[in-house]
């Protein structure tokens, strides 16, 4: 993206000029979530991956946002978006 300008090519007096505009590339998923399967009580890790680290992750159940809480932990390391449910209950599935 910081290669987007106006290049300019001289030959003597004469010159052509045009503009770069590098856009930048969308955010995918390298790694998708996975269906999981967990005992009542225990713990659960969910991750995926993205192409970009620097990216902001939103985690959701139902359509409602999750926030770090005691019920869940949310963390993101380089590519990686991980949520910790604590003590995975019926209602968590």
């Amino acid at each position: 993206k910081s290669d987007s300008d106006t290049y300019t090519c001289d030959i003597g007096d004469a010159q052509s000029r045009a503009k770069l505009l590098v856009q930048e590339k969308p955010c995918v998923f390298t790694k998708e979530l996975v269906d999981t399967e967990v005992t009542e009580g225990e713990d659960v890790i969910l991750h995926c991956e993205t192409s970009k680290s620097d990216s902001p992750v939103k985690w959701c159940k139902d359509g409602k946002s999750l926030r770090n809480s005691s019920k869940y932990n949310i963390s993101r390391s380089g590519f990686e978006a991980k949520l910790v449910i604590h003590r995975a209950e019926e209602k968590d599935s």
